[in-house]
């Protein structure tokens, strides 16, 4: 059964959010290179990939469905933040709002009757309850720690341990 319209429109605007969310991860990436945090950087840069591969996710699943994946410009991005603590604020914002998106594509796809969209985008939602956890235990790392110089290098340390 071809992809319904309304439901294709909604994976659509969030294919181009998945998009734009990874050029937010990579701007942050950026900056913690500025900084010479190489470890946050990392961190940032497996989220950039992470983020593209959601957005071909659902860009591979339009087409399969029969639909018409319609990609659209990528608005600019920040890439200035005051703090270490800043920059993984703005990153649990910014997971919660995709949170908000996904669960909003999952109402459209229950509200067209698209079961085996709902049923896709169940693997959406429990990736953004671990996305959201992981930025918060990074948070609560901060909290405990602060940012002073070796707190963040032994913080960056550790995120720069993390596979892609």
């Amino acid at each position: 059964m071809k992809l319904n319209k309304t439901v294709e429109t909604i994976l659509n605007k969030q294919i181009n959010a998945e998009f734009w969310s990874a050029n937010v991860y990579l701007s942050m990436s950026a900056w913690f290179e500025k900084q010479g945090l190489s470890g946050m950087a990392g961190w940032m840069r497996a989220q950039y990939q992470e983020e593209n591969s959601h957005a071909l996710k659902l860009y591979d699943y339009v087409i399969e469905r029969g639909g018409e994946v319609k990609l659209a410009a990528i608005d600019a991005v920040q890439t200035e933040w005051k703090s270490v603590l800043d920059v993984f604020e703005d990153t649990l914002k910014h997971e919660c709002k995709v949170t908000e998106m996904i669960n909003n594509c999952y109402e459209v796809a229950l509200s067209e009757k698209d079961h085996a969209t709902a049923i896709m985008l169940h693997w959406f939602i429990e990736e953004q309850v671990e996305e959201e956890s992981n930025v918060q235990t990074i948070l609560d790392k901060i909290a405990l720690v602060g940012e002073k110089t070796k707190s963040l290098y032994l913080l960056d340390k550790e995120l720069g341990a993390r596979q892609a």
